[in-house]
């Protein structure tokens, strides 16, 4: 059987109606020529079990697919007859030089998908002068990650910069040694995910079994199964302090002084002006790619109430956006709306089918596609970008309205 046949509804590689436990032979990397192309394949030669870590989301999965969808109500509006023969995506995140607009989020237990996981990761991540955030729940230590990467040979060296994702321990000195661990391998930030206090319930991964010989190399946590089911996350993060708010910034701080505090995990204009009232170096807009609070906003649809209702924040803070980014007019429009960066998730576990090569690929179509959607609007340069290249008036509707007062009242709140 070919296994190029017609497309499914993304247009993406059809690789024909089989259970993710077919041992069907992946199709060749090069005829992969779109991000739907790695996760069609994905969906039909991952385990059972790494399928449903990897792709579930919580409930009823309505935010995940929103998280795509939405980047759809908003129209583009290109500018002709300029010269567009150069084009430049080069930017920083946090001070840092990087070759475009995009970073590794942090993805838990890579080694599912691949024996060297968050490593190869990272080498693809450096070729492509990015930057990674490497997650607590890591398959690997970060020492480990960090050296992978510094040893592999690029063509085109490069120092990248990595960062180091936190979930709150409920032991705050596991905390406390992670952060010191992370400062000392080499780390440039510390991001805060704020958006799992608990962990949320994706029913794909609880139904099948958990290994439990499985364990990250990270934060230590191994994989059982319960009455509830055999779900990673939920599982694996029993140590996440549901109490963690505000008042506990400072102590990060005091864990690595010095060093940026990102928060991850913003969904609201209310909680952006409380993390720059918090003094963060940067926000980022993500609600865990749908796998938390089901029917929560689509990330895009967050930026616009930012850019609507508290514009100031982008003026104080650097801010991010992840979640359902799947083609490069979804990272021209995230830019456009003032995002500095977009983070990708899933899409770096379905490429790393593939290993390290999988992951550049599917990082350079990406990239492909933002300089081509630059190009037919017009622009050479992301300081060029703003929202006058946007139409939104199918996505403002659904967009809240935050009154002035709701705002101040938010602005005086106690930290």
């Amino acid at each position: 059987m070919s296994t190029r046949s017609k497309g499914n509804r993304h247009g993406a590689l059809d690789v024909g109606v089989v259970s993710p436990s077919s041992s069907q032979a992946k199709p060749p990397l090069e005829s992969l020529i779109s991000t739907h192309d790695f996760e069609a394949v994905a969906s039909h030669t991952f385990t059972p079990k790494t399928w449903a870590f990897v792709s579930s989301a919580a409930t009823d999965l309505h935010t995940k697919r929103r998280n795509a969808q939405a980047y759809a109500t908003i129209g583009l509006r290109p500018r002709t007859l300029r010269d567009v023969a150069n084009v430049d995506l080069s930017t920083t995140v946090l001070g840092h030089a990087i070759r475009a607009p995009i970073f590794g989020s942090p993805v838990a237990m890579a080694g599912l998908v691949h024996e060297q996981g968050e490593k190869e990761i990272g080498r693809a991540v450096k070729e492509a002068g990015l930057a990674q955030c490497v997650s607590t729940s890591a398959s690997y230590p970060l020492d480990a990650i960090v050296a992978a990467t510094r040893a592999h040979p690029t063509e085109k060296p490069h120092t990248v910069p990595f960062f180091f994702q936190l979930y709150m321990d409920k032991n705050r000195e596991n905390s406390r040694q992670l952060l010191q661990r992370a400062r000392s391998a080499g780390a440039s930030a510390i991001f805060l995910t704020i958006d799992a206090p608990v962990p949320g319930k994706r029913e794909a991964d609880e139904r099948i079994q958990s290994d439990e010989s499985l364990r990250s190399g990270m934060s230590g946590a191994s994989g059982k199964n319960d009455a509830k089911g055999g779900a990673l996350g939920r599982i694996m993060g029993g140590y996440i302090d549901a109490s963690m708010s505000w008042k506990d910034i400072p102590w990060v701080r005091e864990c690595v002084p010095g060093m940026p505090i990102v928060l991850k995990g913003i969904q609201t204009c209310e909680d952006a002006i409380m993390a720059m009232r918090a003094g963060v170096e940067a926000i980022v807009v993500s609600n865990h790619g749908g796998r938390s609070l089901d029917t929560s906003p689509a990330t895009i649809m967050v930026l616009l109430e930012l850019h609507n209702n508290c514009p100031e924040v982008f003026q104080k803070m650097e801010v991010f956006v992840d979640g359902g980014i799947t083609r490069g007019t979804d990272i021209f429009k995230a830019l456009c709306l003032g995002a500095k960066a977009v983070g990708l998730g899933r899409g770096t576990l379905y490429s790393l089918n593939y290993g390290h090569h999988g992951v550049s690929r599917y990082i350079e179509i990406l990239r492909d596609e933002l300089e081509t959607t630059m190009r037919m609007c017009g622009v050479t340069s992301l300081h060029q970008l703003h929202p006058e290249y946007l139409n939104t008036l199918k996505a403002d509707p659904f967009v809240p309205k935050i009154d002035s007062a709701s705002l101040e009242r938010t602005a005086k709140c106690k930290l």
